[in-house]
């Protein structure tokens, strides 16, 4: 079955960490919202939910995705990354509609059915940033 490119609302990026590139997980933060006007979640160092170790959660805007992206995949200083669609559909979004920059990581996609049996597409849609956000702010180190 064919989707409609008209059912993503936003993209997240998920950035993972353990003890040892913990300090690095942070720099890459730190750069990126430097360069991006991105909504960025709680740093979390122990797994949870469908991630299997520490990460943070960045959310950006489909204008956003031709540059955050590629930062990433240029930035992530040996991360993985997981970037997947906001459609309402986290179970499949995460498991059948997502990109890895690095190693893929085996996410439990068991949760998050689980939670999609509480929650209602608006409320999944609810964490989609905002689509007047600019893609990049005037730094031009971003641009390095």
């Amino acid at each position: 079955m064919l989707h409609n490119i008209a059912t993503i609302r936003g993209y997240h990026a998920h950035v993972y960490f353990d003890p040892d590139t913990r300090a690095t997980a942070l720099a890459v933060r730190h750069a990126l919202t430097g360069c991006f006007d991105v909504r960025v979640g709680g740093f979390h160092d122990e797994p949870g939910g469908p991630h299997p170790k520490g990460s943070y959660q960045i959310g950006f805007t489909l204008g956003q995705f031709d540059h955050v992206v590629p930062w990433l995949m240029l930035n992530r200083q040996g991360l993985d990354v997981l970037v997947h669609p906001l459609t309402g559909d986290e179970a499949g979004d995460h498991e059948h509609r997502a990109l890895w920059l690095g190693t893929p990581q085996l996410l439990d996609i068991d949760f998050l059915r689980s939670l999609a049996a509480l929650a209602t597409p608006a409320a999944t849609l609810a964490a989609a940033p905002s689509p007047s956000q600019p893609a990049l702010l005037t730094q031009d180190s971003c641009n390095d």
